[in-house]
């Protein structure tokens, strides 16, 4: 069951949802339909390596956009 996320074009509402097969989505604030997919990245930790509290550990890709140099990168708002 894949975890999408979306931005709503007419609310502009950004929001997360589980959609099966065919299943069209709707705003969870104004049941608007007129959606924009956005990539879904997420981190997983390995260890004690994987950490997000700086002192040289990467980030991973940002969330909004997917941009490998981490969260803040780009130039999205």
């Amino acid at each position: 069951m894949p975890i999408l996320e979306y931005v709503c074009q007419q609310c502009e509402r950004q929001f997360e949802a589980i959609v099966l097969g065919a299943q069209q989505p709707a705003c969870p604030a104004c049941r608007g339909t007129q959606l924009e997919r956005r990539l879904s990245v997420f981190a997983v930790g390995a260890g004690k390596s994987d950490s997000f509290a700086g002192g040289g550990e990467t980030f991973g890709a940002c969330g909004s956009c997917g941009d490998p140099r981490g969260p803040g990168a780009c130039s999205m708002n």
